[in-house]
């Protein structure tokens, strides 16, 4: 029977704090046994308790994903029921209805009531390195009891007079906060409300706390914390990023049968204390918390708060947005693995994995016992504990101080989270068990939609180490490294965007880190590197350096970093058929392309400045942005050897051709963007600049012999795979590409905005051995080489563990070089996109290549396409589809197959290599001809053949 399930809204199931008046509908369609289903109509009705509120009729259309109701406008805070049916092929008679439900948030200024309160507290210190200049010569000698300060607790009293039919608290703070009434949280979220560029936009939550309340008096408590706004985070490690001082806002509606309704808000009724047991929480340094200090149920009406002072009414010029997405949360747990004894003597808990998160223990002792947990990623090559993360603020150290409970005491910091797999720990009581330890996952609670499996073990525990990095550094908005930074760095995603959005449902996440990326943007146009930028780093807005040779940290935006407005939304346009992400980020697109075309028109690179050019050679850097120092191909592994070793060479090698690329990327996405927004002038003038930008680039920067500046492999990388070599040059641009990567022995060579690319260029040029050499090397660097030594996070440096096993005081935990994983979902599990959101789709696995068998899923807008395949020793290949309904695949076999078999959904068998199908189970089996491996690299056993 065919049913409607999988139901949202904006992308999120059953909301009720949604952030939009023109909320948008999807849903799957659970085909049951049918096969080749289509939709031809739906009809949508939305109600809220007063009444209908909107009906569609039936709307002769495919759409289920992302629908738009016209007409209709939500409002504020208020539920709505919303249910759908629809019409597949050429029935006459619909599916049942299907229902779901939402509700608004508070969506106008004017429906906030509450006034901005300050408890007594002293001011957050000033703290941390002033400029990168001092990053590493600042030492901190002074504790963090001596510089922290405790953490200030709200109270406020209200009474009830009857149980309400519903009600809602919608809060935020200058800081971080977490809420509780009548002793009980208001809901699992963590960290709210989130990291903001707070100076322009403040997010709240809506918390449903209905069951939370009771008949007669109820309390309200509120702690907070230092956060993202006063905390010291950033690789500075400065404290007072955005204030000094914390504060909270909230407002309570309840509504009462009868439709009677009541709203508390924060005012001067609240009282507050810092004397409670967290003494002080900084999200980079660490949490104390003295349990001596007896302050159960401090949220309840019994307790005492005689001695609690009355807070401040403050004004606070703060624009305030509902949040958008789905809010941090604790999402997994990992048991500890072991409790170790290292060579140093010190008792080391190991995890067994990388992550960001913090750990709850079990401990029993003598009140007054000092435990200290201390945080990090790696032991060093003597196995003894290794503090990998350096700089000032940087301790990620917890400490916790018992109350003496005889039957054992149980903690878990609040207001603070690591990057960690292992724990030394110092003061405990007794003997440490594993089974007292647990390390708890922070991270923004984002659906996993994709998981790839592969005959290769080392390629498995590759995929999952990409999602650990991707779970890791996606808590709020996606960071570079969940210890050391923690910053928006926006070139990392920018290269990373295609596996996010294979890996995790990240639209509504990255929908709102791209607001603020736009809050941020300069008003020239430029993007900022880091986003959100703190006013800490407004030095960097001095403008570009005058040459190559300044310091590089101190560029403000950079090409490949802030082109991460347009390529990130058409991803998410991509991956789940987003139209309006597009619309949203077009103006910003629009002016960041614009400030590269000026500034390319109006210099031309260092080594230009004080040459004499013809009329015409003027006229070719006028189409190339080239004068713009940037990172370049960052962490490319040569620029990081040799007695001048030094990323910032990379910039200088490769700067002004990566500029000139990526300028060049960059128009074409803003042309198809300016299509796909049926804007055609826009289109046709940035596709006449990018035409005039790529025969610039040729004449520029590649020769006769198809030599591009910097000897390094990925400018040819790039040029490639943005199509920025002429066929005549081509064979030329690939051969010495080639030759590059024999003279590094078969190892990459390629950075940030290299890397992504590197497999398919090869691929799509004809060297897919090689593709696979360097996909499967073992030797650094590598993908392997990091698996090999025991990797579970991606690193940030490709041999952050050195051959001679000596371990570097890098990030064990960045995303960024995970980027392959896009290319294992493709070439291996044959998972193809050739539609917005999946609705057309191509299944291509390479079966002839040195793994046995592979199966792969994504669960798409419009529901799960998956693959799975394996192949015998004797070239036999067995492989079965599954294509979700409203879709149609094509499936691709090789040159080389023949006595094809096929059954299930397909509209019919192979032709030319190519089969048909529509939504259903496809199977297919096949023999090849030939089978192509790397030459000693058979890549493990085969999967189990297709169910």
């Amino acid at each position: 029977m065919i049913a409607l399930t999988n139901l949202r809204v904006e992308q999120m199931e059953r909301p009720i704090g949604l952030w939009t008046r023109h909320p948008r509908f999807s849903w799957w369609i659970d085909a049951g046994e049918e096969t080749g289903l289509i939709q031809t109509a739906y009809e949508l009705e939305i109600e809220h308790a007063g009444g209908a509120a909107w009906r569609t009729g039936r709307i002769e259309s495919r759409d289920s994903v992302l629908v738009a109701v016209e007409g209709f406008s939500a409002r504020s805070a208020t539920a709505y029921r919303w249910r759908v049916r629809c019409w597949m092929n050429a029935a006459t008679e619909p599916t049942a209805w299907a229902e779901s439900s939402f509700e608004t948030s508070l969506l106008d200024a004017e429906d906030w009531r509450a006034r901005w309160i300050e408890p007594r507290q002293l001011p957050v210190r000033p703290d941390g390195a002033a400029t990168f200049a001092e990053l590493f010569s600042l030492r901190i000698d002074t504790p963090p009891e001596e510089r922290l300060l405790p953490t200030p607790y709200l109270r406020q009293r209200f009474r009830v007079e009857e149980q309400p039919v519903r009600a809602r608290l919608y809060a935020t703070a200058h800081g971080i906060y977490h809420a509780e009434i009548n002793g009980a949280p208001v809901s699992d979220e963590i960290f709210a409300p989130g990291v903001e560029s707070y100076d322009i936009h403040l997010s709240f939550q809506t918390f449903d706390v209905t069951d939370r309340l009771a008949v007669g008096e109820n309390v309200l408590g509120v702690v907070l914390s230092d956060g993202w706004y006063a905390g010291r985070v950033g690789i500075l490690g400065s404290s007072r990023g955005y204030g000094e001082t914390l504060q909270a806002l909230w407002q309570l509606e309840v509504e009462y049968p009868g439709d009677r309704r009541e709203t508390i808000t924060s005012d001067g009724t609240v009282v507050s204390s810092t004397d409670g047991p967290i003494r002080y929480a900084d999200l980079a340094v660490g949490e104390l918390y003295d349990a001596r200090i007896a302050w159960d149920g401090w949220s309840t009406p019994d307790f005492d708060d005689t001695a609690w002072e009355p807070v401040a009414v403050v004004h606070a010029e703060q624009s305030l947005l509902p949040f958008v997405g789905e809010p941090v949360r604790r999402v997994v747990e990992v048991p500890a693995e072991r409790i170790v004894r290292t060579p140093a003597g010190e008792r080391v808990v190991d995890f067994g994995q990388v992550i960001a998160g913090r750990v709850r223990f079990r401990v029993r002792g003598e009140r007054g016992s000092v435990v200290r947990l201390e945080h990090s990623e790696v032991l060093d090559q003597h196995g003894d504990f290794f503090a990998n993360i350096v700089g000032p603020n940087k301790d990620q150290t917890d400490v916790y101080i018992l109350r003496g409970d005889p039957e054992g005491e149980t903690w878990e910091p609040a207001f603070t989270f690591h990057g960690f797999r292992y724990v030394r720990i110092q003061g405990f009581p007794g003997d440490a068990n594993p089974e007292d330890f647990t390390a708890v996952v922070t991270a923004s609670d984002l659906p996993v939609i994709g998981h790839l499996e592969t005959s290769d073990a080392r390629l498995n525990r590759l995929h999952e180490n990409v999602r650990w990095s991707q779970r890791a550094n996606f808590l709020s908005i996606p960071t570079d490294c969940p210890q050391r930074e923690r910053y928006g760095w926006t070139g990392d995603l920018q290269v990373f965007a295609e596996t996010a959005a294979t890996n995790m449902s990240v639209g509504p996440f990255l929908t709102r880190w791209l607001r603020i990326i736009r809050d941020d943007q300069l008003p020239d146009g430029q993007i900022m590197n880091i986003s959100p930028s703190p006013p800490q780093l407004d030095h960097l807005l001095d403008g570009p350096p005058p040459s190559y040779d300044d310091a590089i940290m101190l560029l403000a935006s950079s090409a490949g970093w802030g082109d991460v407005i347009a390529l990130a939304p058409l991803v998410l346009f991509e991956h789940f058929g987003d139209r309006r992400v597009l619309a949203e980020n077009y103006p910003a697109m629009v002016a960041w392309t614009q400030y590269q075309i000026e500034s390319a028109r109006s210099g031309v690179p260092p080594r230009l400045r004080e040459a004499s050019l013809t009329p015409a050679e003027r006229e070719r850097q006028r189409a190339l942005w080239n004068n713009q120092p940037n990172f370049g191909d960052w962490l490319a592994p040569s620029t990081l050897r040799g007695p001048d070793a030094s990323q910032m060479n990379a910039p200088r090698r490769t700067g002004e051709v990566i500029g000139s690329l990526y300028h060049g990327h960059l128009l074409d996405a803003m042309a198809r963007i300016a299509d796909i927004l049926d804007r055609p002038d826009d289109r046709d003038r940035y596709a006449a600049r990018a035409r005039a930008a790529r025969t610039a680039f040729a004449e520029e920067y590649i020769d006769a012999d198809g030599v591009i500046p910097g000897g390094l492999q990925g400018p040819y990388v790039v040029a490639l795979a943005f199509d920025f070599v002429p066929e005549r040059k081509k064979d030329a641009v690939v051969a010495r590409l080639i030759e590059l990567i024999h003279e590094a022995e078969d190892h990459l060579d390629t950075g940030f905005l290299s890397v992504a690319f590197l497999l398919d260029a090869l691929w799509e040029n004809g060297h897919r051995d090689l593709a696979y050499t360097l996909l499967l090397q073992d030797t650094a660097p590598s993908w392997l080489y990091q698996v090999d030594r025991g990797a579970t996070t991606m690193w940030e440096g490709w041999e952050a563990i050195t051959p001679d096993g000596t371990v570097t005081d890098l990030s064990f935990n960045h995303y960024a070089f995970g980027c392959v994983d896009d290319w294992l979902y493709r070439r291996l599990g044959g998972l193809q996109l050739e539609s917005p959101g999946y609705r057309e789709s191509r299944v291509a696995p390479d079966v002839e290549g040195p793994l046995t068998g592979a199966a792969a899923h994504i669960d798409t807008p419009y529901g799960r396409l998956a693959s799975r395949w394996s192949r015998r020793a004797d070239g036999h290949v067995e492989m079965e589809v599954v294509v979700p309904a409203n879709t149609t695949t094509t499936i691709e076999l090789p040159d080389g197959a023949r006595n094809i078999d096929v059954h299930g959904a397909a509209a019919g068998p192979a032709s030319g290599g190519r089969i048909r199908s529509g939504s259903g189970v496809v199977t297919v089996a096949y023999d090849l001809t030939t089978v192509t491996r790397d030459p000693g690299k058979e890549a493990g056993s085969a999967l189990t053949a297709p169910r």
